[in-house]
């Protein structure tokens, strides 16, 4: 079948990598590791039409090392090779010879060429042969996000005014399946059908309890920052009027687990915020675990157990691997994969376990985030956007999918949390993303084409590039 060409087609022809080190003001523990600092990717990607024209679009992305790679091998040697990776990933997107809308091009490089660069890293030293899909994609995401973003400025119109049509050459049947036996069809329909219309300007946000976070008085030790920004979680909640709380558990200790989430919600109730969500943080392998708990508060704190809006990927990572039927827990409670969810074809995977959730993130790539959402939607799935602490630059594609998604509620935001100061140049432009004022963070700044960045207004200093096509 050929595909049709359009006028609006883009590719890209350019790229410049930054590298972004940002310092924690507390410590964050993802699963069995702590960490004090994280890196971000910032990419500036060059995109031509047809006929010439070009336009620059920005993307960043926290490499998370402990978030997307987890394991054995020292934290410096993973840190050293996802930027090593992202770099290699740099000057792949810059030779891509590839025409389309954003979302077209994304789904051929995730497809073809990501894979293959995968198995070439992967083969060039022990660290690479353990790097996972996970770290590739968020390695590859700054510069996806950055493609839609230049489409929307080519074309001096919001990226989200694009996923339709007029714009695209293929429907959503060029790269979704509907599950076996459903009545779901794809033919005909694009992003656009799945997207919120009239997208809220305000969102609720969630804040982060982290399992080394203080909740009382009693646990401060007299080391923690004294920069202005709450320490204690009570000062969180008057501070920022906070209604939504994600408490991270630890998913291998079911005493501390269960008395967290009560330690917690009573402190919730007090406050008067009125949600909670529960992250398990991908250590649990048996379905009882979490039962267990959630019977358990439901017996023995109804009001709390009421408060629980969703439960966040319990089980590990590799969804394939570990094919746990999951229907009681969610039974209980919404189920939302996260990890597990690279792509649609693991959330039709997961969807067969019982999951009837997901939650999505900009840091797995915008085309792949919006492929998900779209299958997902089709299929009954709840929604939720969460976050990977993103700061600067990262917040804004992260806020704009949330407001777009119809999430359960609201968004995840929590780099006002960890380092609020890494964020002040775009801060300056875009206060509402960056600041929760009465429970919820304001998009009302977000409107200039492509995602809205404003980037130059912004006017951040950038160190010199680690990479860069022209």
């Amino acid at each position: 079948m050929t595909t049709a060409r359009l006028a609006s087609d883009i590719r890209p022809v350019g790229v410049r990598l930054y590298f972004l080190p940002v310092k924690m003001r507390v410590p964050l523990k993802f699963g069995h590791e702590v960490v004090t600092e994280v890196t971000c990717a910032r990419a500036c990607l060059t995109v031509e039409d047809r006929e010439g024209h070009r336009a620059e679009g920005w993307g960043e992305t926290p490499l998370s090392v402990g978030w997307v790679w987890p394991g054995e091998l020292p934290y410096a040697d993973r840190h050293e090779a996802l930027l090593q990776c992202t770099t290699r990933l740099a000057e792949a997107w810059a030779n891509f010879d590839v025409w389309g809308h954003p979302l077209e091009v994304g789904h051929a490089f995730l497809r073809s060429r990501l894979p293959e660069l995968i198995e070439a890293f992967r083969g060039q030293s022990p660290t690479f042969e353990a790097l996972p899909h996970l770290a590739a994609l968020v390695c590859c995401s700054a510069f996806d996000i950055a493609l839609h973003d230049a489409f929307g400025v080519l074309h001096e119109t919001d990226i989200y005014t694009t996923y339709n049509a007029r714009f695209m050459s293929k429907d959503l049947s060029a790269y979704l399946e509907p599950a076996a036996g459903s009545m779901v069809r794809f033919e005909g329909i694009y992003p656009e059908n799945y997207l919120a219309a009239a997208p809220p300007q305000q969102l609720s946000a969630w804040h982060l309890v982290g399992g080394l976070d203080p909740i009382r008085p009693a646990e401060l030790t007299g080391d923690e920052p004294d920069d202005g920004v709450p320490v204690l979680l009570e000062e969180w909640i008057a501070t920022d009027g906070l209604t939504c709380l994600k408490i991270k558990l630890r998913g291998n200790d079911a005493a501390w687990d269960y008395a967290r989430m009560v330690d917690i919600g009573c402190i919730a109730i007090k406050g008067g915020a009125a949600w909670l969500s529960a992250d398990f943080n991908c250590t649990v392998e048996d379905p009882c675990y979490v039962i267990e708990i959630l019977d358990r508060l439901r017996d023995e704190h109804p009001r709390i157990y009421g408060m629980i809006l969703y439960v966040e990927q319990p089980f590990p990572y590799d969804l394939e691997a570990h094919r746990i039927d999951v229907h009681a827990v969610a039974a209980r409670k919404p189920l939302f994969m996260d990890e597990s969810a690279h792509d649609w074809e693991l959330v039709r995977l997961g969807r067969t376990l019982g999951w009837n959730g997901v939650a999505l993130k900009t840091c797995k790539t915008q085309t792949g985030a919006l492929l998900s959402l779209c299958w997902a939607r089709a299929h009954g799935m709840a929604l939720m956007v969460q976050d990977l602490t993103n700061p600067m630059l990262a917040q804004v594609a992260h806020v704009r999918l949330a407001a777009h998604a119809q999430t359960i509620m609201g968004v995840e935001t929590n780099a006002m949390q960890f380092y609020p100061a890494a964020s002040e140049a775009e801060a300056r432009i875009h206060p509402g993303i960056y600041r929760r004022r009465h429970g919820q963070v304001d998009l009302g700044t977000l409107q200039g084409p492509g995602f809205g960045h404003c980037q130059e207004a912004v006017g951040r200093d950038l160190p010199a590039p680690a990479f860069a096509i022209d």
